[in-house]
């Protein structure tokens, strides 16, 4: 194993003789990740040229990395909030480090928890306040607002007009919120996701197909859609 330096990059070399072909991975590690090549026994103009190659590739996968290390932060240490981490002292993690101090270091439960009732905290006030700003830019109407944390999704709407978010929709960028307001109120118009659907939230979020890969990839580990 051999190490390679492309550009800002360090990439692990492999060479195996029984391979036919060049691979190329990357996996996360404890505080970044690790690119992989395997190739056969191959000359030196030969990686230059792979990775030239698939630099593109290369970059795409370290961006989806980054995305999913910033949805987590340590308890008791940092915070997420619209996608940045603020440490625990910071001004915006006030009533959450208010809270902790009561709490005994050990009780790792109520520590969760507390950063739960923080999060869904910070998601009423801040997506409460987009989606009047939507509705009303929008001309559509609801009849309840809910908050939760979900393991399958960004949010809902009923049939019976009642919108639902996740709690953790608070961690990523106000720009994904946001596309994920309008497309929860979409629906109070096309409970479904036809081309009508699309033409409407593609009327209020610009780039609406980009966010919404951004936002697939973000969760795609937890099953987050």
């Amino acid at each position: 194993m051999s190490e390679i330096l492309f550009k800002d990059l360090k990439i692990e070399h492999l060479v195996k003789k029984s391979l036919k072909h060049s691979y190329i991975s990357l996996k996360p590690s404890a505080d970044s990740f690790n690119i992989l090549l395997k190739t056969p026994k191959v000359s030196q103009r030969f990686i230059e040229n792979l990775l030239l190659e698939k630099e593109p590739w290369i970059r795409k996968q370290i961006l989806k990395l980054q995305s999913k290390k910033q949805l987590s932060a340590t308890l008791e240490d940092e915070i997420l909030l619209f996608g940045e981490i603020y440490s625990i002292d910071s001004e915006e993690a006030t009533p959450l480090r208010e809270k902790l101090q009561k709490i005994g270091i050990e009780n790792r439960v109520k520590i969760a928890k507390s950063y739960d009732i923080f999060y869904k905290k910070r998601a009423k006030e801040f997506i409460s306040a987009r989606i009047e700003y939507f509705a009303d830019l929008m001309n559509l109407s609801y009849s309840e607002l809910k908050f939760r944390k979900m393991k399958s999704r960004w949010g809902s709407c009923s049939s019976k007009r009642v919108i639902t978010f996740n709690s953790e929709l608070i961690k990523v960028s106000k720009e994904l919120i946001d596309y994920v307001v309008v497309h929860e109120l979409a629906h109070l118009t096309h409970m479904n996701h036809s081309k009508e659907f699309h033409a409407l939230v593609n009327l209020f979020i610009d780039d609406s197909k980009a966010i919404r890969k951004e936002l697939k990839s973000i969760y795609l580990e937890n099953g987050i859609k």
